[in-house]
């Protein structure tokens, strides 16, 4: 009988604090992203947006919006493709993550909806939200800071770290945290070098961690684990970088 009991507390709790698909709007389009809130209400709520790489919206996006909720903040994982738009495979991928990588704008415009829409909800405390993003959602989260966005934080999980415009850097007014593969065949060095000559050169408060021996995806279990492929899982630089964000995020959103 107790571990009945046992069972159907669990089965409560995972319940309780599971979010659901929420639809907003960006201009016209319709995008449906992935509302998950604390079963304990507070009046003035931290809350962290969550960009999802290349694929869109996935589940492993929505169980991070549900462990975010469990730890006392209001999350909201993205979708910046828009609703059932959902590529099929890493060459549609590709060719929609392209598509907004060279349309900086409409890519600022849904990162910028998604922010408004969370800053919206009841209980949140508009001056403590922070937004982090995977690959190409690392690299969206990092727009939103370039477009001037009013955050407290951003954190970027092996995103890329090009933009046209580096001088865009002067508009970012959160704290940055930058979470790279030191040896991601994605991001040259070139890259990271001008990234951070336009932090500094903008004076913006960040930190850049490089993580050795990790390539592009380092937190996804998914990618699997050959380096040579330049995606790939790598356990130590997944459980350093969270432990990082979670540093990060107490130190300008907490609890």
């Amino acid at each position: 009988m107790k571990s009945v009991l046992i069972l159907f507390l669990s089965i409560f709790s995972v319940s309780a604090m599971a979010g659901e698909l929420f639809e907003y709007k960006s201009g016209k389009v319709t995008l449906e992203g992935y509302l998950a809130t604390p079963e304990t209400k507070r009046l003035n709520s931290p809350a962290v947006l969550i960009v999802h790489d290349w694929m869109g919206l996935s589940d492993q996006m929505k169980k991070k919006a549900d462990e975010m909720a469990e730890k006392g903040y209001v999350a909201l994982a993205v979708d910046v493709y828009g609703k059932g738009v959902r590529p099929k495979d890493g060459k549609e991928a590709g060719e929609l993550a392209g598509k907004y990588k060279n349309d900086l704008r409409l890519l600022r415009e849904r990162m910028s909806a998604a922010l408004k829409v969370l800053k919206s909800q009841r209980g949140v405390d508009p001056k403590q939200v922070v937004a982090f993003g995977y690959c190409f959602g690392g690299t969206s989260v990092l727009e939103l800071a370039r477009s001037g966005a009013d955050v407290a934080g951003i954190v970027s999980f092996h995103g890329g770290l090009a933009t046209p415009k580096l001088t865009d850097a002067k508009n970012i007014k959160g704290k940055v945290l930058v979470l790279h593969g030191a040896i991601d065949p994605f991001v040259p060095v070139a890259e990271v070098d001008a990234f951070q000559k336009s932090m500094n050169d903008a004076k913006v408060d960040y930190q850049f961690i490089a993580y050795s021996g990790a390539v592009h995806s380092f937190t996804n279990p998914a990618a699997g684990n050959d380096i040579k492929a330049g995606a790939a899982y790598n356990k130590n630089a997944d459980e350093r970088s969270w432990k990082a964000f979670e540093q990060f995020l107490g130190e300008v959103a907490p609890l």
